[in-house]
């Protein structure tokens, strides 16, 4: 079995990258299903209905999130409908969506870190109790947004054996440390992004800029250009649910 993950897709750029590079990606590394983080597709906040079927119309299988789904309001609705997108499981009850999903013989479960972050339902427990509701589950492949890197390699070790996958996602700055942990769980700190290059992880320099300079509440607008997209291929054992390979791949589009 292999994955193909992507990481956050950022705005215009991003989901242009993804519609231009993900064909030729697909042939080239054959992958059964792809999932890609979408949580900053529409202008950099959020999902729209728009935005998410542009993703899916693209090729992506599977579209996970984290803090920024509840961006766009009228978007909110849908987590509850038939698209396949998910947002962190670790929320408190009674949000809208779902943290995880079946498709096949693959399960695919969205985590949100806290360090750094807002002080949600603990990630570590809510995955705990999915577990134990999957058993018999092999395949399993886990996003994990957060900030963190501590964070992020903890879960890896704290899931390790007991899933296929711990890929990070958020900071859109691809890592270089994908491996395989001891007990056959592929894990990376963090994917990276589809989204422009030329950018402060995509969004426009200035607006950060000024940011850092002044300290002052600001809108960040999503930088328009030339596109990276980062994203990883995971081979899963399909008998045992352990990885024998995780590998980065890095695209460029104009």
């Amino acid at each position: 079995m292999r994955i193909l993950f992507i990481g956050d897709v950022v705005g215009s750029a991003g989901r242009r990258a993804l519609r231009t590079l993900l064909p030729s990606l697909r042939r080239e590394v054959a992958p059964d299903l792809v999932i890609a983080n979408g949580e900053n597709a529409a202008g950099g906040n959020g999902l729209t209905l728009a935005t998410a079927q542009e993703i899916l119309g693209a090729g992506v299988d599977i579209i996970t999130s984290g803090n920024h789904i509840w961006d766009q309001k009228e978007f909110l609705p849908y987590l509850d409908g038939d698209l396949p997108v998910l947002r962190p499981l670790n929320y408190p009850p009674g949000v809208p969506g779902r943290g995880y999903l079946q498709r096949g013989e693959v399960v695919v479960v969205n985590l949100q870190g806290r360090t750094f972050m807002a002080p949600i339902d603990c990630p570590f427990r809510a995955i705990d109790t999915l577990l134990q509701r999957l058993q018999g589950a092999r395949i399993i492949i886990v996003d994990f947004h957060a900030e963190a890197t501590s964070e992020k390699q903890a879960m890896g070790w704290y899931l390790d054996g007991r899933v296929s996958a711990v890929l990070g996602t958020h900071t859109h700055v691809p890592t270089a440390d994908p491996r395989i942990l001891p007990q056959g769980t592929a894990f990376i700190t963090d994917v990276g992004m589809c989204g422009p290059r030329n950018a402060i992880i995509g969004f426009e320099v200035q607006d950060i800029l000024e940011r850092f300079l002044t300290q002052t509440p600001r809108r960040f607008n999503a930088a328009g250009g030339p596109a990276v997209l980062n994203a990883v291929v995971v081979d899963v054992e399909e008998q045992t649910g352990r990885a024998r390979a995780i590998f980065r791949v890095d695209r460029e589009a104009p």
